[in-house]
């Protein structure tokens, strides 16, 4: 498999940088032909100024605003709930109280006598970035690293033959609301910079070089063969000079930095393995895209473009505290769009929709603990906003853990705590870490079933109805200039509601604990409102038929049952799943997907639903409407956004093996243009890791390691397996039961012959 993404020229600008990471630290490698550049970043490096922003008490209001909700008086039901509830920033023009993520700086090389550019590449199997340049002195080759053991960040400049020179510098963007010092010394360069009412931090550049070094308006460098830099950064939040402590500068060499680097990257990227036999393109990556943009296929690419997402995620999250934002860990803009922050309603869920089948469970972590520094916050603002127990989560939001409504216009939803602990309960599905379910997952879960509690309506039925209640981010006729209508209801609500409820009993259950609750949580999940269908047959976006404003909206709530959940499938909830794929259909039909990460909810609703041509499709759309010429995602009109390069790794993994109604499917939606291929590694609920390969729309070979749960059922494989000790045939199906680490392969014999 093809690991580099390589170029013959140097970057045009930021979004063609090539990314690197360690989760603390990140930095986007461009430049230009006789430069180096390193645009630097820190996981921390939040504004600060709205660390400590409260709710105020509004509670005492949402029986108005339910009472104009069920007189049918949508426009003055959602112009009420956003006044109490909305938070201030948003369509109303004012500036919301989210901090934004910032730029530490630039750090520059330039060199002396340049004569042409080489090339420059990135390894994402080893996440480390090359590049060669020749001078009127000889080549030099450049190397970045952003080394997870030290949580620092690297880079080399070494002459292949002959010396360099050239000057070291840093510079941040010009900030009207920051107070910054630079100081030079012949051992380096150190930053600070102070925002006005907000954090502090620093950066530290030192150097080690056998060249001869003078300080003028940066380090100049003079007739060197090797020039070390290495970067470290810390905020205030800790505590600078104690950060700038806990992370010192190792003492070793650079090759066994560059190892230890290599090491630590390929120890998670190998917990995962996809090859497939395609044809591999002896062509610098930008021009592969710029063909596949043309109209051209290259199967190979995607294979790229899949480990690449891997990739992103490991340097966003392998030693970090806070989860991937929109942009993972690298910005350079000091008003970034959305603030580069964090939004519940898809995209920080999307970003970590692969950890666990993945194989990649250590990356969750962060996410995990920053939704928990939520939990003493949440549950205040559950009160103040809506009167209930338990936790509520914003729609929007940054790094300090405070759940305040701040996207006025969008901002009053509740389900962005139930979606959010589908994580919680995926790590427990996947790992089986009872003492995570006990004491981390299962807490939160009851928070949740808490909150529903008091927060659902009942009405005359005996139905218990979710007001207010919206389908993120879309609207329908009647509520006039609002982005978002307030309703009741909504579909993805309703499945929100139902999942949550389930993750709490199931959870219970196991733990074998609260018996009460348990029947209480069954009888309000029995009462739900019904999944409701129109009348043309399509799974309806609310609770009955209302004229979209947008038909083709980027957001697909309502088919949240289909994917990420497994609420609808052809198993347990067929008509529902049918009706989903109608509704998907309409929706592209309608001009759907156009957003990079909205293009990939769509292939991976497509995986789910077996449809391997629209995979297909949509993965190359991907590439040919929304990649850089380094692959980054991005969101119209050109705005870096990490979610559509994370979410289409999920979908691939869903193409290949997918869980839903008891059964692990295998290569429902497997791509026709990768015919020979196989999947090491791959991770499904109750812990079982599967090695799987194929040769035409065939399964060849299969070995089943059996995790917590004990037993797995494999659909329509009946006639693969032969029934043994822990084999049973069960109609199409097999079921495999063993104890941990039990190993089951197929029997040679039944390989198809023919892979046609």
């Amino acid at each position: 498999m093809n690991y580099i993404l390589w170029y013959t020229k140097p970057a045009q600008s930021w979004l063609e940088g090539l990314p690197i990471g360690n989760g603390r630290l990140a930095a986007m490698v461009h430049g230009g032909e006789s430069y180096d550049q390193l645009s630097l970043n820190h996981e921390w490096l939040w504004r600060g100024v709205n660390k400590e922003r409260e709710n105020t008490q509004v509670a005492e209001h949402l029986h108005e605003i339910r009472a104009l909700l069920q007189q049918d008086k949508f426009y003055e039901g959602t112009q009420l709930a956003n006044h109490y509830l909305g938070g201030a920033g948003g369509v109303s023009g004012k500036k919301n109280r989210v901090d934004s993520y910032q730029p530490a700086g630039d750090l520059y090389f330039e060199f002396k006598q340049f004569k042409s550019y080489i090339r420059r590449q990135l390894d994402i199997k080893g996440g480390v970035v090359e590049g060669e340049r020749e001078l009127e002195t000889g080549k030099v080759a450049s190397t970045f690293i952003a080394d997870p053991q030290s949580s620092l960040i690297f880079g080399r400049w070494h002459a292949v033959e002959g010396t360099f020179s050239g000057v070291l510098s840093f510079s941040r963007v010009a900030d009207e609301e920051a107070i910054t010092q630079c100081d030079v010394t012949e051992n380096g360069i150190t930053f600070k910079c102070s925002f006005n009412s907000g954090i502090d931090y620093q950066v530290e550049v030192s150097i080690q070089t056998d060249g001869k070094v003078e300080v003028l308006k940066g380090l100049s460098i003079i007739e060197a063969t090797e020039l070390i830099v290495s970067v470290n950064i810390a905020t205030s939040v800790k505590g600078i000079e104690k950060e700038l402590k806990q992370y010192p500068k190792p003492n070793t060499s650079w090759n066994e930095l560059v190892n230890s680097t290599r090491q630590s990257f390929e120890k998670v990227f190998e917990c995962l393995t996809l090859e497939v036999e395609t044809e591999a393109r002896n062509l610098p990556t930008d021009e592969r895209i710029r063909r596949v943009k043309e109209g051209e296929e290259d199967p190979d690419l995607i294979a790229l473009y899949f480990n690449y997402g891997r990739y992103l995620l490991i340097a966003s999250s392998i030693r970090g505290e806070l989860p991937a934002n929109l942009q993972g860990k690298w910005n350079d803009q000091i008003n970034p769009p959305w603030d580069s922050d964090y939004h519940f309603d898809i995209n920080l869920q999307m970003n970590y929709w692969m950890v666990e089948k993945g194989n990649m469970s250590e990356c969750a972590e962060a996410l995990l603990k920053y939704v928990e520094r939520f939990i003493p916050h949440a549950k205040k603002a559950a009160r103040q906003l809506y009167g209930c127990r338990g936790i509520y989560l914003p729609l929007q939001t940054d790094a300090w853990g405070r759940a305040t409504p701040e996207a006025y216009g969008w901002a009053v939803w509740i389900g962005a705590a139930p979606w959010i602990a589908q994580h919680f309960w995926w790590h427990y599905l996947y790992t089986g870490d009872q003492t995570f379910l006990k004491t981390r997952a299962y807490p939160i879960f009851k928070e949740i079933a808490s909150f529903y509690e008091d927060y659902l309506v009942e009405d005359e039925k005996g139905i218990y109805q979710i007001m207010p209640s919206q389908s993120p981010e879309n609207r329908f006729e009647g509520t006039k200039e609002w982005p978002v209508s307030i309703g009741i209801s909504s579909a993805m609500d309703v499945q929100l509601a139902y999942d949550a409820l389930r993750y709490a009993i199931e959870s219970a259950e196991v733990l074998e604990v609260d018996e009460v609750l348990v029947k209480k949580w069954k009888s309000i999940q029995q009462h739900l409102p019904p999944f409701a269908l129109g009348e043309d047959g399509r799974l309806l976006e609310w609770e009955k038929e209302r004229r979209e404003v947008e038909p083709g909206h980027r957001h697909l709530s309502h088919l949240y049952g289909v994917f990420p959940s497994d609420l609808f499938n052809p198993i347990d909830r067929p008509e529902q799943f049918e009706a989903a794929k109608k509704s998907l259909e309409y929706r592209l039909e309608q001009g759907g997907g156009h957003t990079g990460w909205s293009r990939a909810w769509v292939a991976c609703l497509a995986a789910r639903m077996g449809e391997a041509d629209q995979l297909w499709d949509h993965m190359n759309g991907l590439i040919r409407d929304f990649a850089t010429s380094t692959l980054l995602d991005l969101h119209p009109p050109k705005i870096f956004q990490i979610d559509g390069n994370l979410g289409a790794v999920a979908a691939i993994l869903e193409g290949i093996v997918q869980t839903w109604g008891g059964k692990t499917h295998l290569l429902r939606a497997l791509p026709k243009a990768w015919p020979k291929g196989k999947l090491l590694g791959v991770k499904v609920p109750g812990g079982h890791v599967l090695d799987l390969e194929w040769d035409g729309k065939q399964l060849v070979n299969l070995q089943v390691t059996i995790g917590y749960s004990g037993q797995i059922i494999l659909a329509d494989l009946a006639e693969f397996f032969e029934e043994q000790e822990g084999v049973r045939v069960q109609g199409k199906d097999i079921l495999l039961k063993g104890e941990k680490g039990t190993t089951f392969k197929m029997i040679k014999e039944l390989y198809p012959r023919n892979s046609n």
